[in-house]
């Protein structure tokens, strides 16, 4: 298996990409050729999908979205065309956000997914995108740092956490129990609460 290309990007098309690589050129397909430079060295991370009748390159500019595509692919009713196109419209972040929070209706509208595959997407990945005991704090700020591991205490996972701490650490100024309110607040109206 191929798992990675390093190499010069030689042209693309609509929905892949030729890179020369010590004189050959390997037609990878992407998410987004236009994200590419031409004439330039780039690293594509590959995956390399057999079929009777086909063997093809799939290609990512970073592993995190590498290895969303392999997730992906692993819940019945995505095959790799599908992972690719959902990863077009939509970036690895809010994708693993959408699967955390239970958002099949996020899901539904990336290409090609119906409601039965959201529902299974979330039904086999939720909980396995993330660490789920790793929380960045933010240095300085001892009142966030408290409610942050507050909430991580009640129950709340790491991206349930994530999802609030940016909001959370532009208000300064709060207690810790001014910040778990404020937390708690936004995380019930996101649950329709």
């Amino acid at each position: 298996m191929i798992a990675f290309i390093k190499g010069v990007i030689h042209s693309f098309c609509n929905d892949s990409v030729i890179i020369e690589n010590q004189g050959m050129g390997y037609r990878v397909y992407v998410a987004n050729p236009q994200a590419v430079k031409l004439q330039e060295e780039t690293i594509l991370y590959t995956y390399q999908h057999v079929r009777e009748d086909a063997i093809t390159l799939f290609g990512f500019l970073s592993m995190e979205e590498h290895d969303l595509f392999l997730r992906l692919i692993s819940v019945k009713g995505v095959g790799p065309k599908t992972a690719l196109g959902m990863l077009a419209v939509c970036s690895a972040n809010e994708m693993i956000l959408a699967i955390e929070q239970d958002d099949v209706k996020k899901l539904k509208t990336l290409p090609g997914i119906g409601a039965r595959t959201a529902s299974q997407i979330v039904l086999d990945l939720k909980g396995k995108l993330v660490a789920q005991d790793s929380v960045d704090v933010p240095v300085g700020n001892q009142e966030l740092q408290e409610a942050l591991e507050a909430l991580k205490a009640l129950g709340y996972k790491t991206t349930e956490i994530m999802s609030v701490k940016k909001e959370l650490s532009e208000m300064e100024g709060k207690t810790t129990d001014q910040y778990i309110r404020q937390a708690l607040t936004i995380l019930a109206k996101r649950k329709g609460v």
